[in-house]
């Protein structure tokens, strides 16, 4: 996808498709009042006979209107003026490519300066655009015998309000693209079935990018260099699988080679039978996005590299297959993780704790100055907030208040549970230092405070994006969250 600025007025613009915005009731934007005087008041007749009234993600095509140089015209409701906000920009940039996904239009611009939410400034609006077009260009056809024909869109401008704004414009619109092309560099890894997207699979993904990108470095250990690193509770979950496991490590060097990293650890169970607690079978085929955190922290990295930010992040994910097989860990068994510890595990289904907290053992050799792990860990953390918010515990209020800003700008939000120390005593266990589950309730809470045992001494905070990471029904496939958010996190450290 190409994407430029072009500045002039909107009768002028020379484009297969030309975007205007309307205001609720009917009022017209800046651009859309050019328009209506260059094609002797059409806009009007179309508003004032009830064709479109300018609600948010409302839009209507106009084809071949005499008087400007654009093809067709697409009017885009953009809700009351006064409460337009980043939330409305979001719905309504997503409209407008909804609808353009559906043309046959090779080139878009959007001619929409005017629509500035009133938290948001022009080169945020920019960003999303791109990042959007990326999105709805996405199209998963890698297992499908007949591909599936790519959108025909090929170029989308942007007007600036004013001709000093065009630089800035263009470095978002760059960014966008970056961001875009990585979520769906997740959703695709998310996608693919556990029979192809294997820990091996993983591994040669994150090499791959390391042979792309001279600043990213990649090395997978074996299960042979894990166990002599300790890792008891990482392979106590692929014990029972004919794939072995594998732990990546991404290194992206922005910056001097001293300068302390930041660390983003991904949950990587490439499918989850739940082990000998099995699953029942109903949906247990949305299993393999069970290494959506792992995706995130593979696309992130990619993105951070294009991005060229000037810091040092290392990206570590821990990757296995959950199998009931015939040495598969048993509940009861009592394994040693790295740091030491001993884990009672009474449901082997809770397994990505059991990966998590070696690998997040293994990252504090690099003394990175926070960490943040990302998982779709609970189901617990489904019934609580359904598709919509990413679940964030942290025992480092700076750090998760920071993890909730860029959330928020970025419109990949998460909300905070609390970590608190009386829930610790659930996961006491009778025959070893903790027990790997809580019991019924606070599902998502005991999780992530078996996992603030192994990051005491650390900046830690928890994702949990076992709701935000895929859909299912009809829409099922992976979101590729929290990409965004990562980026946005990063993109701000120094």
């Amino acid at each position: 996808m190409r994407y430029s600025v072009k500045g002039g007025s909107p009768d002028k613009i020379v484009t297969d498709c030309l975007v205007v915005s309307i205001w609720a009731n009917g009022r017209l934007s800046d651009e859309a009042k050019i328009l209506d005087d260059k094609t002797k008041k059409l806009i009007s007749v179309l508003v004032s006979g009830g064709d479109i009234g300018g609600n948010l993600g409302e839009t209507l095509i106009v084809h071949q209107p005499t008087g400007i140089s654009a093809k067709r015209v697409l009017l885009a409701g953009a809700g009351d003026k006064k409460k337009f906000c980043a939330d409305s920009a979001k719905k309504f940039i997503e409209s407008i490519f909804k609808t353009c996904g559906k043309l046959k239009a090779s080139s878009v611009h959007l001619s929409i300066g005017s629509c500035e939410p009133n938290d948001r400034d022009r080169n945020w609006v920019a960003t999303q655009i791109s990042q959007e077009v990326e999105i709805t260009g996405y199209r998963y056809d890698k297992t499908k015998s007949k591909k599936l024909k790519p959108w025909s869109t090929k170029a989308v401008s942007i007007s600036p309000k004013l001709s000093s704004h065009r630089k800035g414009l263009e470095s978002s619109l760059k960014r966008g693209q970056s961001v875009g092309k990585a979520i769906n560099q997740a959703r695709e890894l998310g996608n693919l079935p556990g029979n192809i997207c294997t820990p091996t699979y993983l591994a040669q993904q994150a090499m791959d990018l390391a042979s792309k990108n001279r600043r990213i470095s990649t090395k997978v250990l074996s299960e042979k260099q894990m166990a002599r690193l300790g890792m008891g509770s990482l392979l106590s979950v692929s014990a029972g699988s004919a794939e072995d496991a594998k732990l990546i490590e991404m290194r992206y060097q922005g910056t001097k080679a001293t300068s302390q990293p930041y660390a983003i650890v991904g949950k990587g169970i490439t499918f989850d039978t739940g082990g000998i607690s099995l699953k029942s079978s109903g949906g247990m085929d949305e299993m393999k996005f069970d290494m959506c955190g792992a995706a995130s922290v593979i696309a992130t990295m990619g993105c951070i590299a294009e991005l060229k930010l000037p810091i040092n992040v290392v990206g570590l994910v821990a990757a296995a297959e959950n199998m009931p097989g015939s040495k598969a860990t048993k509940p009861g068994d009592i394994v040693t993780t790295m740091s030491g510890k001993t884990v009672e595990i009474l449901n082997t289904d809770a397994e990505g704790r059991l990966v998590l907290c070696d690998a997040l053992t293994y990252v504090e050799r690099f003394k990175p100055r926070t960490i943040i792990d990302i998982a779709t860990l609970t189901g617990a953390a489904v019934a609580t907030f359904g598709s919509y918010a990413n679940a964030l515990l942290s025992n480092n209020q700076s750090l998760a208040d920071a993890i909730l800003e860029c959330g928020e700008f970025s419109m990949d939000r998460a909300w905070q549970l609390p970590l608190w120390d009386e829930y610790q005593h659930l996961l006491k266990s009778n025959f070893a230092d903790i027990a790997n589950i809580g019991g019924p309730r606070a599902g998502t809470i005991t999780a992530a405070c078996f996992l603030s045992r192994f990051t005491e001494k650390q900046k830690w905070a928890h994702l949990d994006i076992a709701g935000s990471a895929w859909f299912s029904g009809a829409k099922k496939g992976a979101t590729g969250r929290p990409v965004s958010l990562l980026v946005e996190y990063l993109s701000r450290q120094k």
